[in-house]
This record gives structure tokens, C-alpha cells and sequence, in this order.
């Protein structure tokens, strides 16, 4: 029987708590590393919606990519959405690994799969910290189709972007928040940047710049990693079942 502890090690393996950020919070947050896993339940984040799902499912252990806890906690009671998610946790047995901007980072991680899931190929890390990846799809494609490709490819119910009138080949990307960088994905000869949470100046930066800014959702451009570490993990323990949340989905909606 395989225990938290190993699948966390497994995880630490493919994306190390080393390569986190300073601000950031990841491991095993919630529960204890003996706690023996039967069961595995995979989702970008631990909502209220997953740990009930957790529970029907008969979940004992939850891997997420965004950290349940995130800030310090100075209390743990149910007058904070934090503290309601750590009670019905602990009360139900169900530990969280949380794997974030290590696994951003890490080679095979959020970025590559990101890369990935628009058919490019990653060329090098998009800033210093290699949190983001720049690379070349392999044929030039016209902006209004490759926006049809990336809807598809990262299930996204809609896209904010700015056209700058440039074919696309040479993208950059990073999965979730990443508009300070649209600036250094044009001095990379990018002409196309793929993100999300993109501020009203971003858009006016791209423009300037001209370079093809997308953004298509926060969940959208993360989540591609999800499957990758079903994948990973089901062929690493063959005596756990891993399962991918049916209940977590795009959040934002466009009218």
C-alpha cells in the first residue's frame, strides 16, 4: 500500500519544492505523510466542489496545482472559506500535495504542457526564472485561426486577445498570471504571447509592441498539466487509482 509520502516524493521528483518561489507554499499541506492512498483525486485547485467530490468518491488524497493554503493561517475555524476547507479535510482523512510554481517551472510541467496542448515545440524559458517557455509552432498560421486553435486545444468557452496584424510561428507562453512579461516576449521575437489575467495596459502594451497578445483564462492554460500528471502518476503506481475531477471546470464565462 502506497502512503502520501510516496506519491509527494514522485512529485518531488518531476518538479522539486526547490525551484518554488519565494512567496509561494507547496508539498504535502494538509494531513500526514503515513496516511496510506488507495485513491487519488487530481484538480488545478482544491474547492469546496473537489472535496465533496473527494468525499462521494472515497478520495484519500488530493493533488492539486494551486496551494490550498496560500497565506499564513493564523486560525483554522469555519469563518473562513480557507479555514472550511481544512476542516472538512482533516474531518474526512483527506491530505493535499500541492505542487505550484515549481511545477511551472519544472521541465514537463504547467509551461511544457502548455506548449504542448498548442502543438509548439519549446525552444528555451521565456524570463529568468524559467517560469514560462518560448517556442515555434510548425507551420505559420494566420492569428484568427490559431485563436480557433487554442479555444479548442485548451477548452476555453472564450478568449480576450489583441491582433497585431502579425502571422503567428514564434509564441511565447506561461500558464496563468503572466502579463508582465509581454514586453520580454517581443524582445524574444515572439509574435505572439499565449496567458491569462491580462490587465486593460497589457492589452495597450501588445499594441504598442505590436506582438498578438492572448489571453485565454487562468484555469485554461494551467489544467493542460493535469493530464500530464495522471498520466505520470498512473504509470509510477500501479496499486493507486488516480482520478481527474469531474467537478472543477473554467470557472469565468463570457456573455
Amino acid at each position: 500500500m502506497k502512503i502520501v509520502n510516496d506519491i509527494f516524493s514522485f512529485l518531488n521528483e518531476l518538479a522539486p519544492v526547490e525551484l518554488k518561489m519565494d512567496f509561494d507554499n507547496v508539498g504535502i499541506l494538509v494531513g500526514s505523510k503515513n496516511t496510506a492512498v488507495s485513491k487519488c483525486l487530481l484538480a488545478l485547485d482544491i474547492t469546496d466542489e473537489v472535496i465533496q467530490e473527494a468525499i462521494d468518491t472515497g478520495v484519500q488524497l488530493i493533488v492539486s496545482h494551486h496551494p490550498v493554503i496560500f497565506n499564513a493561517v493564523k486560525s483554522i475555524t469555519d469563518d473562513s472559506l480557507v479555514g472550511k476547507k481544512l476542516i472538512k479535510l482533516i474531518k474526512n482523512d483527506i491530505s493535499a500535495v500541492c505542487m505550484h510554481t515549481n511545477l511551472d517551472i519544472a521541465e514537463g510541467g504547467v509551461n511544457d504542457a502548455l506548449m504542448c496542448a498548442l502543438n509548439a515545440e519549446a525552444i528555451g524559458a521565456l524570463d529568468a526564472s524559467g517560469c514560462g517557455r518560448v517556442g515555434e509552432i510548425k507551420e505559420e498560421t494566420e492569428l484568427s485561426d490559431f485563436l480557433k486553435i487554442c479555444k479548442t486545444a485548451l477548452n476555453s468557452n472564450g478568449l480576450r486577445y489583441h491582433d497585431a496584424g502579425l502571422p503567428v510561428k514564434k509564441i511565447a507562453v506561461m500558464g496563468g498570471s503572466g502579463g508582465d512579461c509581454i514586453a520580454l516576449a517581443k524582445a524574444l521575437g515572439c509574435d505572439t504571447y499565449v496567458t491569462s489575467d491580462i490587465k486593460y495596459n497589457g492589452f495597450l502594451d501588445a499594441k504598442e509592441l505590436c506582438i498578438n497578445l492572448i489571453d485565454a483564462d487562468h484555469y485554461c492554460t494551467e489544467n493542460t498539466v493535469i493530464p500530464v500528471l495522471y498520466e505520470k502518476l498512473c504509470a509510477q503506481f500501479a496499486d493507486v487509482e488516480f482520478v481527474i475531477s469531474e467537478k472543477h471546470s473554467q470557472t469565468a464565462r463570457f456573455y
